[in-house]
């Protein structure tokens, strides 16, 4: 069976019917990581042996006629997720040595339903940043462009799916993580509203922004995982108690009638002239389809990405603050007193990205400076939040780019910070409205590079912004990595 562009819901099929095994398929996969990874770079480890027994174990499953949506199907998974009993190093020298002796939620969701782990997967250092640059131990490569980035910070899994290292993947979103590198590597990425899956083994950056989500082949495939991860947790005290629904009843339905919003903030100036065309056309396509297009705005977009950098640095730099190579995480070789120690464990542990937002959340925090700086930022947060509620009163949806550009080059953003922080201007309203929304790609640039749009849907309302996504899908012809 040829596993190369092949989807979630094509591979149930084969494995139900008996067209191939699951031994079969994962073995697949893992010979093209072995072929490809060395230049790709997606995995940080690849897990083989467990891979083999989970598979042999999904296959018995089937057998026995007890299979649900995700048995057998192989998946990568990004390594800040806990995995018990397996290397979670956050691409971190702090974590270079850390095995959790716990799975998190989602990973006892997916290990019950008998997916296959082929590994977990290269993201920036603690999910901060947006090329996977910023890792430890593996700079993922685009597989459109290995000269240039995959995005980020879920970058590894990503350009894991577009390469066919993997069938699906998940990945984490603070500010744009799942949306960004899915838009530059040409796959769908769904970012659930915040609380819809539990956070609990999620290492933490920013917890009130953080969600984990699927990256798939499409918004169907990523909707069939987000049924299975999904629902209330004990562990996660911000974990939602709605209803878990079926994320693909809408898939199929008619968008006549749909309103979909474009905020002219969103494709003003800062905005490829080849990315504001290809979101604006696929913006043509759904008017064809009887959806009504609605010309909005949203003022508050401009400061946006200021008051996203001060809210999750300040929380970045509290999460961080367990690591002190005294419990657990690096520990220094130097260090004369308690205080030495826990200064050089940091030092040497922390990436210069990591750091620079511990600085910037601490400056944001400290006396004299959290009213000017992070008090402003959170009411920010609040009139975003209005911005989008008198949005969606009118509306059902929001259509924007994902990224202003497409993928760029591996060395032209890493030693500008402003720059790299001015490109997550179209996603991290997303995150501190805590809403739903999912990029699919919309075309490509005249590099061949990947352009992503994102549907930005009301809170708990992934059915829709699903449905949406899928019907505009249903007419696109993807243009493949070539490797």
């Amino acid at each position: 069976m040829e596993i190369k562009g092949l989807k979630l819901r094509e591979l149930r099929q084969a494995l139900d019917k008996k067209q191939v095994s699951v031994k079969e398929v994962t073995e697949k996969y893992l010979k093209r990581i072995k072929e490809l990874d060395e230049d790709l770079e997606c995995y940080i480890t690849v897990t083989e042996d467990k891979a083999l027994k989970q598979a042999d174990a999904a296959q018995k499953k089937i057998d026995s006629g007890n299979a649900g949506a995700l048995t057998g199907i192989p998946m990568a998974i990004k390594d800040n997720i806990c995995t018990e009993g397996v290397l979670t190093t956050c691409s971190s020298k702090m974590l270079e040595d850390f095995v959790p002796p716990y799975n998190a939620t989602v990973m006892d969701k997916l290990e019950n339903e008998g997916i296959v782990m082929l590994g977990k997967v290269s993201l920036d250092e603690f999910a901060m940043g947006g090329s996977t640059q910023t890792s430890a131990f593996k700079k993922t490569k685009n597989p459109y462009d290995k000269s240039r980035v995959p995005g980020g910070s879920s970058g590894g899994s990503a350009s894991a799916v577009a390469a066919d290292l993997c069938l699906a993947a998940l990945g984490s979103d603070t500010g744009g993580s799942i949306r960004q590198p899915s838009s530059f590597c040409g796959v769908t990425g769904l970012k659930p509203t915040y609380s819809r899956v539990s956070r609990y083994g999620l290492v933490a950056f920013a917890s009130s922004l953080d969600q984990i989500g699927p990256i798939a082949r499409d918004s169907h495939d990523c909707a069939l995982i987000l049924n299975h991860i999904c629902g209330f947790d004990p562990h996660d005290g911000t974990s939602s108690k709605k209803e878990v629904v079926d994320f693909t009843a809408k898939i199929g339905k008619d968008i006549k009638g749909v309103k979909i919003a474009l905020p002219k903030e969103f494709y003003d100036k800062g905005i490829d002239d080849e990315v504001r065309d290809s979101v604006l056309k696929a913006a043509e396509v759904y008017k064809s389809m009887g959806a009504i297009l609605v010309e909005c705005s949203m003022p508050s977009l401009k400061y946006a990405t200021a008051a996203y950098y001060l809210i999750s640095s300040a929380e970045a730099c509290s999460n961080l603050s367990r690591y002190d190579g005294i419990k657990y995480g690096h520990r220094s070789n130097i260090g004369s007193s308690y205080e030495e120690l826990i200064k050089n464990s940091r030092r040497e542990g922390f990436g210069d990205e990591v750091k620079r937002r511990i600085l910037l959340g601490n400056y944001a925090l400290s006396s004299g400076y959290y009213d000017a700086y992070y008090g402003k930022a959170m009411a920010l947060k609040q009139l975003i939040r209005k911005e989008y509620n008198d949005i969606f009163a009118v509306c059902d949806a929001v259509l924007t780019p994902t990224a202003p550009t497409t993928a760029y080059r591996c060395d032209e953003n890493i030693s500008d910070p402003v720059k790299m922080y001015q490109a997550d201007i179209c996603t991290v309203t997303v995150n501190i409205a805590g809403l739903p929304a999912v990029s699919t790609p919309c075309g490509y640039d005249g590099k061949g590079l990947p352009i992503g749009m994102s549907v930005i849907g009301k809170p708990f309302d992934e059915q829709t912004v699903v449905q949406i996504a899928d019907v505009f899908e249903q007419g696109f012809k993807r243009i493949p990595p070539v490797l």
